[in-house]
């Protein structure tokens, strides 16, 4: 079994319960993600918000932007429950939410979350009135609220106060560190104004969204030593590609290490006609990765070298790979632990039974000149040696015996 890293611990905030998801108060870190479909469009933003769940998405945002998407927002519902899909559904507003949740009544009863951006809530003497009426729908029907500001939509009022502060100051601020400081306060003034109208700190989140790392981690620093609200993080426009892997990942590294973070979201640019899935896939890797959560089996392969010529190994990694990410909507039912389980594909003899021992079940194939065998080893053991054409298969048939054997109903009964 392989050691887990011990995080910092963790900051300590209220937690809010979203229909069942924890987040904050030490509970888990949780994962989000959001639709890119028409929400107007029932069946489409359905199967979507379905396949973010089946990956692992624990709340999913829809964008509620017009009457027609608040209309079907609870047609949505309806049919995810249908399909025995339990996610949260979050509504994203901007400009008329007050508007939609008043006329949609049933919208806002079918949605877990409300997110407000401050910045767009509304604007000069209409803000506060209609920020107003969005807490007031929440408390109404008993709802969670993310108060989530961006950079790209930053109350200019605040803003612009705060930048004429500044200038008479005799030792000014860097424009910069004014909109760090214009972001901490939209989301913390906000926050505060929802519980003066009632709403309660555990119904809640908090987030504070840019698209340049130093900028997260400066200013969600800043939130999380101001406050004990749960905090949201999420790198806004992370990119496409690499790109936005690295950048969110390092961003939401660097803070998560530090214990600040409740709840997380790779906002990432899919390929043209990619699989939004990708998202939640690459938030649970990084919580795994770091030693937080455990979603799924890990897979350790080597990167293979001028020893490692075939590309067998490359092969028979990638196939269990892969089949443990379709297989593990089932498995979570069926092998309860099972996310819990160390796999090792090694290309040749210089650290493949090193490692292989150390996985909870490890093959150690042949590399460039070495004898065309390889040793499995399960819990530290030696337990075979494969050779011929069928070792890929026969490793794999080895595996699904392991997962059986340890993780089986019937195993966990005796």
């Amino acid at each position: 079994m392989y050691p887990t890293a011990t995080p910092l611990s963790r900051r300590t905030s209220v937690a809010v319960d979203v229909d069942g998801v924890v987040i904050g108060g030490g509970a888990p870190i949780v994962v989000q993600s959001m639709t890119n479909t028409d929400t107007a469009d029932v069946l489409s933003t359905a199967e979507q918000v379905r396949a973010l769940a089946r990956a692992g998405s624990e709340l999913v945002r829809i964008t509620v932007d017009r009457d027609e998407s608040a209309a079907a927002v609870p047609k949505i519902r309806d049919r995810l429950d249908q399909w025995g899909v339990t996610v949260p559904l979050v509504g994203d507003f901007h400009y008329i939410g007050h508007k939609l949740l008043a006329e949609h009544p049933a919208c806002a009863e079918a949605l877990a979350k409300y997110r407000i951006n401050p910045g767009n809530v509304g604007f000069k003497d209409k803000h506060d009135r209609q920020f107003a009426a969005i807490v007031e729908q929440a408390i109404r029907h008993a709802k969670a609220v993310r108060i989530g500001v961006n950079w790209g939509s930053l109350d200019q009022d605040l803003l612009t106060r705060l930048m004429d502060d500044n200038a008479e100051k005799g030792s000014p601020l860097t424009a910069r560190e004014v909109m760090h400081e214009a972001m901490v306060q939209s989301a913390l003034l906000s926050a505060a104004m929802a519980e003066d109208i009632g709403l309660a700190k555990n119904r809640i989140v908090v987030s504070a969204k840019v698209s340049q790392i130093q900028d997260l981690v400066k200013v969600s620093c800043e939130i999380a030593a101001r406050s004990d609200y749960a905090l949201h993080l999420g790198l806004t426009e992370a990119g496409m590609g690499s790109k936005g892997l690295v950048a969110s990942s390092a961003a939401l590294g660097i803070l998560l290490q530090q214990g600040i973070g409740d709840t997380i979201r790779y906002s990432l640019t899919p390929e043209p006609g990619g699989d939004r899935t990708k998202e939640v896939i690459a938030a649970q890797e990084l919580l795994q990765t770091m030693g937080f959560r455990t979603f799924t089996p890990i897979v350790a392969a080597c990167p293979g070298c001028g020893r490692t010529t075939s590309t067998v190994f490359q092969e028979l990694a990638h196939a269990i790979q892969e089949h443990i990410r379709v297989s593990m909507p089932e498995w979570r039912e069926k092998y309860p632990g099972v996310e819990a389980l160390n796999v090792a594909v090694m290309g040749c003899i210089v650290n493949g039974p090193g490692e292989s021992k150390h996985a909870d079940i490890g093959i150690s194939l042949p590399g460039t000149g070495e004898t065309p065998s390889a040793p499995v080893f399960v819990d530290g053991k030696k337990v075979a040696t494969l050779k011929g054409p069928t070792i890929a298969a026969d490793f794999e048939a080895m595996v699904a015996d392991y997962i059986e054997a340890r993780f089986g109903r019937d195993r966990a009964a005796e």
